[in-house]
């Protein structure tokens, strides 16, 4: 069989390797825009249910203010007001009938009916006192709203609203009470639709009934027994989001938020072909420019090709004559042309000397990265395994001690990341690149991250940010930091509080964001080692105390390569703060 020439093999080689070179990056990028795509439609389905959800809780507290405004006038500050008052005032009430479908009643302190503003036999002196939703209106006084209760007349839900009547010392005098019929006065939003196939079921998991199918004078329809639907069965299961394959084979992204108020789940699911088809249409238009692409590179590997070999023998001899060692072990077989063996030795040698550097590259890496990173991620992966019960329902205990494994794995992990961020950015070699950045997107968008945390902690975070404001930043650099901070505000902040993150203009041409915390601050004494690594102030709850000891040294540290500054100040709660150059003030610097 004839041997191919030098420079066939060279344009067989590059040719094959810029075919598979294509046809992977196709691969991969397919895959991706799959992903994509796919997590676009997760998110779409996500603010769909959580629109829905908001919007019902908005008008279950619309009531409940209405209700209680209601029974603030129902006293004269010791007492109830008369009867023949009581009964005057449920009959001038038309704004609130509208908002409970016309069904008001006014309870004494023993939750006794005594007044109604449409009769109904045998409720008047009727005692409720004994239903678990005046139990806790009673005791907590305050205003709430019963979990959806199942008529037995109608097989309707209903809802039950209840306001406390206290004098002004706090005593309890009586209840302002409303009913809703959801099948004829819902609360669920008209304007809430789906499209394009899109479902969007309201599912109540207290009666286990279809909210959002409830028809005037029909029952309430329950939801199918488990196995029959595996989209509710999912949504049931508390896996807030995924994709799913019904009995007939269609797949659907679907996305779950929880209403604990009244144990209601909103479950919005959307064919997967959604995410497959515009992925697809993508996907063709970069298959043709790959492919256009693809033939000139062809063209000029083989004219690069025939160039290269006409130049081989002068190529040889320069490379030779930078080893002057030549007796390197050889790796290439010195056979075939005479070039083609002068550049096999010279490449040998350059072989050694770039492996001997190698080794030591490798050592440290492989140190870092096989020793330290590849295990403990396999630990973290199998502990999230055993916490998602994939290996069986673990008992209390065994969960626990797996949860404090995982924690602490993921904590060590953190610190692994941080020590290799910390050590680039001392040795310069942590790279920014500075563009002009919308301030308010960056602030949103670190907010929204970090809102699965701040739900864990029960802490609210608020953005407060100039539309115009602009920077001269790294968005990478500038997510880390501000993640640091607001995590660092949200382990530090009250159950119940409020971070706040905000920027402004100073007059030196600055913007200074500040995330704000109600925590107890940093002690005075630790100040002065508050941006130095592997320390921690001894402050706060365990919660607080959870970290690697390095996010505001390196947030030091990217602030400096960014050209900014950080720094703490504290009045009524913590302020972290992160100084960078206003990006119309650096435009006009240049002009």
């Amino acid at each position: 069989m004839r041997t191919l020439s030098l420079n066939a093999r060279i344009v067989l080689i590059a040719s094959s390797s810029i075919v598979i070179s294509v046809a992977l990056i196709l691969f991969i990028a397919y895959d991706r825009l799959l992903h994509d795509f796919e997590q676009v439609l997760k998110e779409r389905q996500a603010l769909q249910t959580s629109a829905a959800a908001s919007r019902v809780n908005e008008e279950l507290t619309i009531r409940l203010n209405a209700l209680g405004a209601f029974a603030s006038v129902l006293t004269d500050g010791n007492n109830l007001l008369p009867l023949p008052q009581l009964e005057m005032l449920l009959g001038r009430q038309p704004a609130l009938e509208s908002l409970f479908g016309g069904d008001l009643l006014i309870f004494d302190d023993r939750g006794v009916a005594i007044a109604e503003n449409l009769f109904v036999p045998n409720r008047l002196g009727t005692s409720y006192a004994d239903r678990p939703h005046f139990k806790r209106a009673m005791q907590s006084r305050t205003p709430i709203v019963s979990r959806p209760i199942i008529g037995r007349a109608t097989g309707l839900p209903l809802l039950s609203f209840l306001a406390p009547v206290k004098s002004d010392d706090g005593v309890l005098l009586g209840l302002a009470g409303g009913t809703i019929n959801l099948a004829e006065s819902g609360i669920l939003p008209e304007e809430i639709k789906t499209d394009n196939g899109t479902m969007l079921m309201v599912l109540d998991t207290g009666n286990f009934v279809q909210v959002d199918a409830l028809k005037k004078g029909q029952p309430a329809p329950f939801l199918p027994d488990p196995g029959e639907d595996p989209l509710i069965d999912a949504a049931l299961s508390g896996i807030s989001f995924g994709v799913v394959t019904d009995f007939s084979g269609q797949r659907w992204v679907y996305s779950s938020q929880h209403l604990a108020r009244l144990g209601w789940i909103f479950l919005s699911a959307a064919p997967y072909e959604q995410a497959i088809q515009p992925a697809r249409a993508s996907f063709r238009g970069f298959l043709w420019i790959s492919l256009i692409t693809t033939l000139p590179l062809l063209l000029m590997t083989y004219v690069v090709a025939k160039a290269a070999t006409r130049q081989l023998g002068s190529m040889s001899q320069k490379i030779k004559r930078m080893t002057t060692d030549s007796s390197s072990t050889q790796r290439l077989t010195t056979k075939g042309p005479a070039e083609t063996r002068n550049l096999a030795k010279a490449f040998n040698t350059l072989m050694e000397e770039r492996e001997a550097l190698d080794l030591l590259k490798n050592q440290f890496v492989s140190n870092v990265s096989h020793e330290l990173r590849t295990p403990l991620t396999s630990i973290n992966g199998a502990l999230k395994l055993l916490q998602s019960n994939s290996a069986g329902e673990l008992p209390p205990k065994a969960s626990a001690m797996v949860e404090l494994a995982l924690r602490n794995g993921q904590q060590l992990q953190s610190l692994i990341t941080d020590l290799l961020d910390f050590e680039k950015a001392v040795a310069g070699k942590l790279s920014v690149q500075i563009r002009d950045i919308d301030l308010t997107e960056a602030i949103e968008a670190a907010c929204t991250g970090n809102q699965p945390m701040a739900r864990h902690y029960s802490v609210r975070i608020v953005a407060e940010s100039d539309n115009s404001l602009s920077v001269f930043a790294d968005p990478a650099r500038l997510r880390q930091v501000l993640d640091n901070f607001i995590s660092n505000a949200v382990k530090h902040s009250p159950s119940g509080g409020v971070v706040t993150v905000k920027a402004s203009s100073t007059t030196s041409g600055v913007v200074r964001i500040t995330v704000s915390d109600q925590g107890d601050g940093v002690p005075e004494h630790f100040l002065p080692q508050l941006f130095q690594r592997f320390v921690q102030a001894e402050a706060g709850s365990n919660r607080a105390k959870a970290g690697t000891g390095l996010g505001l040294a390196i947030c030091r540290e990217l602030a400096h390569l960014m050209s900014g500054e950080v720094g703490y100040d504290y009045s009524n709660g913590a302020h972290f703060w992160l100084e960078l150059p206003e990006a119309d003030h650096q435009r006009e610097k240049h002009l």
